[in-house]
């Protein structure tokens, strides 16, 4: 049924042979993370993924058969802070697949990272997952297995976590950038290529923002306006800019920082990676015209809206940005915090590491599922890959760290590519960029450049958290490890 979710044949009898159609899977750990506290949902909710079609090459276009969340492209929630959310992930895909809510701080139960943190949700199957949103902003959710090709073929959602302090704007827009790898027929060419996952990426040449090639946009003369603007691609480095308009960085993945002219920024743009979401304050010309939006990165530039004036705000004229309410985190004690420095680093499957974790973990026996990593290993972080071919016993953890401790990492990228590296279960302070691009913000991934240091810090939350690169080919092929707090 075109529009909605389908839990195929195939998925049903997949779910009944292993666990029971609808069976659900408890979040038994695998890992030292403690259980959660007692946990009181105020607000429920069943998210299903399966397919649904698209029409991305254009209206007169042959449809394509795209995965999605309850048969909605960019699926999106909202919901107040402060929200205790019981999501029901319900898997109506013919493979395993698991739910990841990025960005949100959490117990480390309900990360949705197989086989670290759960088991792989097979299909038909369910994962129910406890989440505190206590902070603000903009997040997104997304599959953590064979992400290359379920996210690749459109499998993610918005969330939207509301604060009553906010400022008011006069409108607002939420924008989902993502490329597709689209034949003539609207069939699929293939997700991922060696050529592209050894080096900057596979790309897609249909480039959409909430499925479309473009959107018209209106809001008020003079009148303010807030863009959550995410970059959910898998692959593409995208440089956002804005002309007709005075547009001010107000928030990164979902953190408030002081308001930043997007013009006294380098180039007048904010480089953002795959995973990255940025909120711009946007004021709109008082005697009208219209404002694009684009991504710069290319010589054609990618104009992905624009927002033309219809009728005029009311009051009188504002002069200064609406600044959000600053965020309310853990905050490091930079002096007094341990330091780590990791090196990310091209790799081949003869240079990797042979190391396993002792016998006695519990992790020691974990396999990742074959399918949900790449067929051989390019990528590195400190010498040590992530599972990749043949190899798909977990690697020990890069570094023990202690719950509650304050922690700086430096990331290194001695690679030719830049990398988008996120770390689970946190928000961290980025602290300086050895090339000085960078204000001080929180966030949860991070772009470093070729041959650049990025210092981040953070106070350690209980669990076994990964720590990857978010080109979602590179993390499947090795770029990624994780830490164990304890």
């Amino acid at each position: 049924m075109a529009g909605g979710v389908r839990l195929s044949r195939r998925a049903l009898l997949a779910a009944g042979a292993a666990w029971g159609v609808g069976a659900v899977l408890a979040p038994a750990r695998t890992g030292f993370a403690r259980a959660p506290a007692a946990f009181e949902p105020t607000a429920r909710l069943t998210l299903a993924a399966g397919e649904t079609d698209l029409r991305l090459l254009g209206a007169d276009k042959p449809a394509s058969r795209i995965y999605a969340y309850d048969g909605q492209p960019f699926r999106q929630l909202r919901y107040p802070r402060g929200t205790r959310l019981e999501a029901t992930y319900v898997n109506g895909l013919s493979e395993g697949s698991s739910l990841h809510f990025h960005g949100i701080r959490m117990p480390n139960e309900y990360d949705g990272v197989p086989p670290l943190t759960q088991p792989l949700v097979e299909p038909g199957g369910r994962f129910v997952h406890r989440l505190p949103l206590d902070d603000p902003g903009t997040f997104f959710f997304h599959p953590h297995c064979d992400e290359t090709g379920q996210a690749g073929r459109g499998l993610v959602g918005v969330l939207i976590v509301e604060d009553p302090r906010d400022p008011i704007f006069d409108a607002e827009e939420v924008l989902c950038l993502k490329d597709w790898r689209l034949g003539e027929d609207g069939g699929y060419l293939p997700l991922t290529e060696p050529d592209g996952a050894s080096k900057a990426g596979t790309f897609g040449a249909t480039r959409t923002v909430n499925g479309l090639p473009h959107l018209d946009l209106t809001a008020p003369a003079g009148g303010d306006v807030r863009l959550r603007i995410l970059n959910v691609d898998s692959t593409r480095i995208m440089d956002i800019g804005v002309e007709g308009g005075e547009a001010w960085l107000i928030a990164v993945d979902g953190h408030a920082l002081p308001p930043v002219a997007l013009d006294s920024l380098p180039d007048g743009i904010w480089r953002m990676g795959p995973a990255q979401r940025i909120d711009l304050h946007l004021r709109m010309p008082a005697k009208g015209g219209p404002v694009t939006l684009g991504d710069y990165r290319a010589a054609d530039v990618y104009s992905f809206a624009t927002i033309t004036p219809k009728g005029r705000r009311a009051g009188k004229p504002r002069k200064a940005p609406l600044a959000l309410p600053a965020p309310e985190l853990p905050m490091p004690d930079v002096e007094a915090a341990e330091f780590h420095s990791f090196t990310l680093q091209q790799a081949t499957d003869a240079a990797v590491k042979e190391l396993g974790l002792p016998p006695d973990d519990p992790l020691a026996k974990a396999l990742v599922a074959s399918f949900c990593v790449g067929r051989a290993t390019y990528w590195s972080i400190g010498q040590v890959s992530w599972a990749a071919g043949d190899r798909l016993g977990l690697p020990p953890p890069l570094v023990a760290m202690a719950e509650g401790r304050s922690y700086r990492i430096e990331i290194k990228n001695e690679t030719r590519f830049p990398h988008p590296i996120h770390l689970h279960g946190h928000a961290f302070a980025v602290l300086r960029s050895s090339k000085g691009r960078l204000p001080r913000h929180f966030a949860d991934t991070v772009l470093v450049q070729p041959g650049e240091a990025v210092e981040i810090a953070f106070v350690a939350a209980p669990g076994d958290w990964v720590f990857h690169c978010h080109i979602l080919e590179h993390m499947e092929t090795g770029m990624m490890g994780w830490f164990r707090i304890l």
